[in-house]
């Protein structure tokens, strides 16, 4: 059997960094910091089982949260734009601080997808 994505990149290790990488730049971002709680935790958490069931990890957030409704979980949000662009921004410098430990194949095809998601969660 192939290894899944989440394998191939190192599994829980490299989304735990993923995500610290990407709240640590949410939270210096003037415009992002309002849309989360004060307490990240519970964010950080669900963005996490999140990306790994994606990717072919476990299916925690499943179990947790049921079906994901990405759009429907944004919907109380204003993302325009600028808020956009803001959250892909400080998702591409924390998947920046990850390249060395991707192919170039991983890097695009993570970059594609994050690239992707941001474009669709836009509501205004």
């Amino acid at each position: 059997m192939e290894a899944t994505f989440y394998d191939q990149v190192g599994g829980h290790e490299f989304f735990h960094r993923l995500v610290s990488n990407f709240y640590a730049e949410v939270e210096q971002n003037d415009l992002l910091r309002p849309m989360y709680p004060e307490d990240l935790s519970e964010s950080k958490r669900h963005f996490e089982m999140f990306l790994e069931q994606y990717w072919g990890g476990p299916k925690t957030y499943s179990e947790v949260r049921g079906h994901p409704r990405l759009r429907m979980r944004h919907a109380p949000f204003r993302i325009n734009r600028v808020a956009r662009d803001a959250w892909l921004e400080a998702m591409s410098t924390a998947l920046e601080s990850e390249r060395s430990t991707l192919s170039e194949d991983q890097f695009n095809e993570l970059h594609a997808y994050f690239d992707m998601a941001a474009h669709q969660m836009r509501n205004v």
